[in-house]
């Protein structure tokens, strides 16, 4: 009869506590188990509007907004503040940019353990994630998703996922606007003569202040689960115990284990080892996932990198290069609700069965359609951007100021003539001209004809240098100086400009707040200054005897302009303008499609990871399967590093090698997850209840029984 009774007793769900009054006898055991801990506190939360859903998830999800505001908001300048303010270079300033990132999500491994070990998951989020940022980061991510999670009801499953969209909706509202606003502050604003990145800092600061006071108002109203003791380190010992247990006994001698865990039974209760089993086998099925990541995270850093390299000229708003970033929060804030209310239940009305595995899988398909667009778009750019001077290649421009036509003759070093052309006077040149050089440096012989002078000089240049010859009227005739183009390449989406002071006096340009630029006397060249794109029709100037202003029009995105000061008219002073380096041409609209494919990815991969990150994990884990779940994203960021730094492939070529490794790792992923059995309550009932007696040296198990009360 007792039998019988205990087969018609409901089993224990691995993945909640035993809530069931029946007196257990545990396995004895020299190693000290930590006790599993009662079902979360039966504190009832008010309810948002009659309905479901906790009222001490607004607390939670706001916190998550104002977080997320700080972080994103500080990333979307990070990588132009490397390349611009610190002058890294790209390769630098891209591999730095994905190590702070990985470092990030690092960090919430030692936030999970302390959760669930120690602090719990409220005071993680309270006392150290909203400390300090770098640590705050760990402390807030492994937490703060599972903690919402808590929140819920077991009976309330399906109002629990539809969190999970909630919750990242929150995230991409505030990487929304924090990264529209940020790169404002950044470039709008002027600080000590340069753009203005302590603002762009200073103001997500400000924002995780607000998120500390706000998560603390919905103290009262929380559930909060309690720590269970060192969980992670149970089950490290745990894993440690089977492996060496089944190697221990690889003779044959004892009985097999159906599964290789089970080697720890001797040691350790099973329902530690039935929630190490779900543990190892969902992370076994993340080992493909930073790939994903890798691809994702590169919207901060390649993607704006080669946004620098395109016009943000919308017609109705004109984006700066780190702003298009706003593209993924803003298309997120669209699919979320899109593919919740419409996509999903259409593919269901289908009969289709778009699995968790499944969505996952159709995610990085996407991430890897993706890249192949920005592939395609890069190369695009590369055939509309100026050519550079290879080996033994210089690029030449004449420009003439002299008040007359000028017929210019380039000689090479045995008289041959390897340019000859007639310039008129302040003659917008339309390119560059390319001469072929003997050896790496060479001298070129310069034959000017001016009137009736023919005036002879002698200029060196060195390979793969821009330079401009500058004709001037000396008295009578002409002279010539030749001005090396150093900067002539504008890669970061700002206007590069100099000027050539014709005036017998020093002028002093003002570009802006507290930015002034020194053009010496008599046809003194400027080093080069680069500003942000727009329309300057007033620009301050002063010489030592009068002042006076400037008219420099529209400098436009990625465009090298030189400006010629003059005094020929009775109007006073004015700048004649030459570009040089022509705008870019590709407008930024065209990164949109690649935007949107990794974008409804992510919607779907990311999502989809967070709600089944926490449903696959025992309840004793779900920090830590939290914190496994963003390491992904830490390995992810450490790939682009190692690409960026070693594969020394063009832009173009590296889009397409991430694409096609995307391509292959979701192959991968497909296989594992169609041999994968998602865990659910009903499916792992009825082995947690029963332990066989066996005896081991000193150490006594005795069988489980249910004793009546």
């Amino acid at each position: 009869m007792l039998e019988e009774r205990e087969s018609e007793e409901p089993t224990m769900n691995p993945f909640q506590k035993n809530e069931s009054k029946d007196t257990r006898f545990l396995p004895v055991s020299t190693e000290e188990v930590p006790p599993q801990s009662s079902n979360f506190p039966k504190k009832l939360s008010p309810k948002i509007c009659g309905s479901n859903y906790p009222l001490s998830i607004v607390f939670i999800v706001v916190n998550e907004f104002c977080e997320r505001f700080s972080y994103y908001g500080m990333k979307a300048v990070l990588t132009l503040y490397f390349l611009y303010y610190l002058h890294w270079s790209e390769d630098t300033s891209t591999s730095v940019y994905h190590a702070f990132s990985s470092l990030c999500y690092f960090t919430p491994i030692l936030g999970a353990v302390i959760a669930d070990s120690w602090l719990g998951k409220f005071k993680v989020l309270s006392m150290v994630g909203l400390s300090l940022i770098a640590l705050g980061t760990g402390g807030i991510k492994p937490c703060v998703a599972a903690f919402g999670g808590d929140q819920f009801e077991e009976k309330h499953a399906e109002e629990r996922t539809r969190y999970f969209s909630v919750f990242y909706l929150s995230i991409n509202a505030g990487s929304l606007i924090s990264t529209f606003v940020t790169p404002m502050l950044r470039g709008d604003v002027q600080c000590f003569g340069k753009d203005c990145y302590a603002l762009a800092f200073g103001v997500p600061g400000l924002l995780m202040l607000i998120a500390l006071v706000v998560f603390a108002m919905g103290s009262k109203l929380y559930r909060k689960s309690p720590p269970e003791g060192n969980i992670l380190n149970q089950v490290v010992k745990c894993i440690w115990f089977a492996i060496s247990s089944r190697f221990k006994n690889h003779s044959g001698d004892n009985p097999k284990r159906e599964h290789w865990l089970d080697w720890a039974a001797e040691k350790y209760p099973k329902q530690l080892i039935m929630d190490v089993k779900a543990l190892t086998r969902v992370l076994f099925l993340y080992i493909p996932l930073p790939m994903f990541w890798a691809l994702l995270d590169q919207q901060g850093s390649r993607w704006t990198l080669q946004a620098t390299r395109m016009n943000g000229n919308l017609g109705f708003f004109v984006l700066q290069p780190d702003q298009i970033q706003v593209l993924s929060p803003f298309l997120i804030v669209i699919f979320i609700p899109l593919f919740d209310l419409v996509i999903y239940r259409l593919v269901s009305k289908c009969g289709i069965n778009f699995t968790s595995l499944r969505k996952m899988a159709v995610g990085m398909i996407l991430a890897c359609l993706g890249f192949a667009v920005a592939a395609a778009v890069e190369i695009k750019i590369n055939e509309m951007a100026t050519c550079q001077p290879n080996s033994q290649e210089i690029f030449l421009q004449v420009l003439n100021l002299a008040d007359d036509e000028i017929k210019v003759t380039v000689q090479g070093d045995k008289n041959n003539t390897l340019l000859a052309e007639s310039i008129k006077s302040f003659q917008n040149m339309p390119h560059y001209s390319k001469l072929h050089l003997k050896t790496k440096s060479q001298d070129f012989h310069f034959q000017l004809k001016y009137h009736n002078v023919s005036v002879y000089t002698e200029h060196s240049v060195e390979e793969k240098m821009w330079y401009t010859l500058i004709i001037r009227e000396d008295g009578e005739s002409i002279s010539s100086m030749m001005v090396k183009d150093e900067e002539n390449k504008t890669t970061d989406g700002m206007t590069a400009m100099r000027f050539v002071n014709t005036l017998h006096e020093e002028v002093n340009v003002s570009l802006g707040t507290d930015t002034s630029l020194i053009v010496d006397e008599d046809y003194g060249v400027s080093a080069y200054r680069t500003v942000q794109r727009g329309e300057y029709p007033v620009v301050h100037c002063r010489t030592k005897n009068e002042d006076f202003s400037l008219n420099l029009g529209l400098l436009d995105f990625g465009a090298a302009y030189l400006f010629v000061i003059t005094n020929r008219t009775s109007q006073g002073p004015q700048a004649w303008k030459m570009e040089y380096i022509p705008a870019n041409k590709m407008s930024v609209a065209w990164q949109l499609p690649q935007y949107a494919l990794v974008t409804a990815g992510e919607v779907i991969f990311s999502v989809t990871g967070l709600e089944f990150s926490y449903s696959q994990a025992p309840s004793s884990m779900k920090s830590v399967l939290q914190a496994a779940w963003l390491l992904t994203i830490a390995f992810g960021n450490i790939i682009v590093i190692i690409v960026a730094q070693f594969s020394g492939l063009a832009q173009w070529a590296e889009f397409i090698f991430f694409s096609c490794l995307m391509l292959v790792v979701c192959l991968i992923f497909s296989i594992m997850g169609y041999y994968y059995v998602p865990l659910k309550p009903e499916d792992v009932q009825g082995s947690a209840n029963k332990q066989t007696p066996q005896i081991q040296g000193n150490m006594i198990n005795l069988e489980t029984k249910k004793t009546r009360l």
